[in-house]
């Protein structure tokens, strides 16, 4: 038993499930408010009376006041401003826009026409391209963050530079753009700007190249000298390497940087089904340009088809892209709004993955992208299709993995955390050496964070089943950057549709904070209308708990009612816990179980003591409250199923109150049947889910599936709890499970084990409830396992390093970001944006 201050929380955490279908989610205006403002709600010709709510309470803030009045305006300008943005972001999932890649473009422009001696060029459109889009500065390519120069653009300008050359055309524009290189050639050789892929190669080749043509750059022979060491370094660097990465990376490079490292057939090897190399359009055409191939020409036929008189730096790669979107959609709160056509982008990627589409396989990143989100969100996806990054070699001997790509990597770690059963070696090897190897890029940074690098350093640290939706959201919003591109041999841009995405999640956050502090508000009026803040026993600040606990579980903001009634559910397991542990004699405590039995005839019973009366006046006015409110939504009446399994769960816990008193030693079978149900999540979860399924019928709940959902929830939060207080508890003369496991072993096993052992038991029990939450559904709805799995995730949240309910100051930091801190925008400089390695 708990401790007041110290004690054992029986309580348990909460979690929000994905949207639920329309539930009568409540409307946060009184009906004067919604009368003053003529916003008249008609059914049938009349006006129909509201539902009540929590947020229609009498003990909401006066809808008369004018500040509440304009809170309420704000937000509807901004649900104005987001259905706009949303229909941008709509459309965008759908059919991502791409920026054109100038140096894509370029060397697209280069291929020769077949047939013509090689006279003609075979894409004149591109051409045509190029002579109309030179920047003023005299260059070309994407000027994302107003920079006058950087080694992107350079290697754009080259690249248009020696197309029209190549064809004779624009001597003004290749002249602007030669003084453009002259103006800016020191940024070449500057180490501190970030060097797209194959940089050293590529640019020396194609500088030297157009030197032989005839072309004149205002440059310094020292700075000439400079650039050809640059390409003798890379090759150097090189010669000393054998490997089949680096023969993906020469095939990748070396064609556009005009030297034969690779004989034609090493190079064709890495030809894709489509004509391809690598989905790159600059390395399709520079084989073109070498020597003819009618796949790689069809391949380029097919893309300027597709764009027109241009070309991205990678194409095709809408599923890599359309799950980045998904990703970032979920990673800040925002994918709820997006649920058809995410629903629409998976079902599409997942007939890929069924079809080993080479957009998906042969992309480590893609192919780890997809393994998570899929599995994630119910797709029955084996780990059989990574087998091919299963070790450390193998991941190197492709192309990402030669680059030692950091984000490839993280990916691939993530998606080796989705283990469903013992037997996913796979998936243990991935997380192994990519654990691995992530942690020595970490190092090796020293305190050097750059973004990825700080996305690492937080992976790592905190396991995704370790982290709850509300503190994920804001920091992915704070540390959002809507310029981030893909950085290849030139950047890879979506079209503006990043900013609409990060303005749609700030606003959406402000609207939840709002809201968050309004229901926090409610709460304390209720806790000092049933007096609860006069017994002396209950833990201080556990109400905030509470709360942070279902908003940290059931966080999106529609979901009001479900947050609220989850927050007062856990309220009264912690006063029942502190009540039996420390709270009340023996004749309190059977006084209180036994007007809980009367329940509506109580008054047969006599209160034993004021401290009882508060109790059992609190829990028999709110546990009908939120009966009634539950019946509403369900459409059937469900208080009576409420009051037992609250009357069962008061049970348990006087049952650890009986086996204190009498000092009772129980087996660790006995204990774990007890306290899976004096953990408390059977009144909390049902509490919960009766405000965010419709239908929750009784079969439902009554279900097997359900009651091992329970069971595995239960068992992962009683352990946690039992592992951080067991130090506390053995103080106190208190047995937990730590202490039962080693009393019952008769000294064969040791604390150390003991609590080894427990660890190895939570996580079976999450791996097990995990794959009942996205296997396929079966009777119970998918909302609703969702809710157990971000309940076990607040578990982790709260017992991570001591029981946070006892320890309020534990919890301060995550109430502060949730209710009380504003954003704090962190956008990289320009000069901060990284590579990929």
């Amino acid at each position: 038993m708990a401790n007041p201050t110290q004690g054992r929380s029986s309580s348990i955490l909460p979690v929000s499930g994905r949207q639920a279908p329309q539930q009568a989610v409540l409307l946060w205006a009184a009906p004067q408010f919604v009368s003053k403002c003529g916003l008249h709600v008609l059914h049938h010709g009349r006006r129909k009376p509201p539902r009540r709510s929590f947020a229609c309470s009498a003990s909401r803030l006066p809808s008369t006041e004018p500040p509440y009045v304009e809170e309420m305006l704000a937000r509807e300008n901004i649900r104005t401003r987001n259905t706009e943005r949303k229909a941008r972001i709509q459309k965008h999932l759908g059919k991502p826009e791409f920026s054109p890649s100038a140096y894509d473009t370029a060397w697209v422009a280069m291929v020769p026409l077949p047939d013509t001696d090689r006279q003609a060029p075979c894409f004149p459109q591109c051409v045509e391209w190029i002579l109309q889009n030179q920047h003023c500065s005299g260059s070309w390519g994407i000027n994302q963050f107003g920079l006058l120069a950087n080694k992107d653009i350079l290697l754009s300008t080259l690249a248009c530079i020696i197309a029209l050359k190549k064809w004779n055309v624009g001597s003004d524009h290749i002249s602007r753009g030669l003084e453009f290189i002259g103006r800016n050639i020191s940024t070449v050789m500057d180490k501190q700007i970030v060097s797209p892929i194959g940089f050293n190669l590529i640019f020396p080749g194609m500088f030297n190249h157009a030197i032989r043509m005839g072309l004149e750059c205002p440059v310094r022979e020292t700075d000439i000298s400079g650039i050809l060491h640059l390409c003798e370094m890379e090759l150097r660097r090189l010669a000393g390497e054998e490997s089949n990465g680096k023969e993906a990376y020469l095939a990748f490079v070396a064609e556009e940087g005009l030297v034969s490292l690779l004989d034609r057939n090493e190079v064709m090897n890495f030809q894709r089904k489509n004509g391809s190399l690598f989905n790159s359009p600059a390395a399709t055409a520079a084989v073109l340009v070498h020597r003819y191939d009618d796949k790689a020409l069809q391949y380029l036929n097919s893309i300027v088809s597709i764009f027109g008189r241009t070309v991205p730096t990678v194409y095709p790669q809408n599923i890599y892209y359309q799950l980045s979107m998904v990703d970032m959609l979920e990673k800040i709160g925002i994918s709820r709004h997006f649920s058809s056509e995410i629903n629409s982008i998976l079902d599409k990627a997942y007939i890929s993955w069924l079809q080993r589409d080479e957009e998906i396989i042969q992309d480590v990143e893609t192919c780890a992208m997809a393994f998570r989100l899929l599995r994630m969100n119910g797709y029955d996806v084996s780990s059989d299709e990574l087998s091919h990054v299963s070790q450390a070699s193998t991941f190197h001997d492709s192309l990402e993995g030669y680059l030692n790509q950091t984000k490839s990597l993280l990916e691939l770690y993530k998606a080796s955390k989705l283990c469903l059963s013992e037997n996913e070696l796979i998936l243990e090897n991935i997380s192994n050496w990519s654990g691995r190897l992530l942690t020595e890029k970490l190092c090796c940074s020293g305190t050097k964070r750059t973004p990825i690098l700080g996305e690492v350093e937080y992976t790592l640290k905190f396991p995704f089943y370790a982290t709850v939706e509300t503190l994920d959201r804001k920091r992915n919003i704070e540390h959002f950057d809507s310029r981030v591109s893909q950085q290849l041999k030139t950047k890879n841009l979506l079209c503006h549709v990043n900013q609409d995405i990060l303005d749609f999640a700030i606003e959406d956050f402000s609207i939840s904070q709002s809201i968050y502090q309004d229901e926090l508000r409610h709460l304390e009026r209720w806790e000092k209308e049933n007096r609860l803040h006069q017994l002396r026993f209950l833990r201080k600040g556990s109400l905030i708990n509470c709360y942070l606990s279902a908003a940290a579980t059931i966080s999106a903001h529609e979901f009001s009612d479900a947050r609220i009634a989850c927050a007062k559910a856990i309220a009264l397991v912690l006063v029942t816990d502190d009540f039996f542990d420390v709270g009340a004699s023996k004749e309190e405590q059977e006084n209180l179980i036994a007007l809980v039995e009367k329940w509506d005839h109580h008054h047969k019973v006599e209160f034993y003591s004021e401290q009882v009366e508060v109790v059992f006046s609190a829990f028999y006015t709110t546990v009908n409250q939120l009966g009634e409110m539950a019946s509403a939504v369900q459409n059937c009446d469900v208080t009576k199923h409420l009051d037992e399994t609250w009357l069962h769960y008061m049970r348990s816990v006087a049952t650890e109150a009986k086996w204190q008193r009498n000092q009772y030693v129980p087996t660790v079978e006995e204990y774990m049947t007890d306290a899976l149900t004096s953990y408390g999540m059977g009144p909390i979860m049902l509490t919960s889910l009766y405000f965010v399924q419709n239908k929750l019928m009784k079969h439902i709940i009554k279900d097997p599936e359900y009651s091992e959902l329970l069971r595995l929830m239960g068992t992962c939060g009683r352990l946690l709890n039992d592992t951080q207080g067991f130090e506390r508890e053995s103080r106190d003369g208190k047995l937990n499970i730590i202490s039962l496991l080693v009393l019952q072993s008769g000294g064969s096993m040791s604390i150390e084990a003991a609590q080894e052992a427990t660890q190895e038991s939570v996580a079976s029990c999450r791996r097990d409830l995990l794959r009942m939450v996205v296997r396929e559904d079966r009777v119970v709805p998918r909302p609703c396992k969702e809710v157990f799995w971000r309940f076990c995730k607040t578990a982790h949240l709260f017992y991570c390093h001591t029981d946070g309910f006892s320890s309020p100051k534990e919890m301060l930091h995550a109430m502060n970001a949730i209710f009380r801190e504003p954003l704090k925008l962190q956008t990289s400089s320009p000069l901060a944006v990284q590579s990929e390695k």
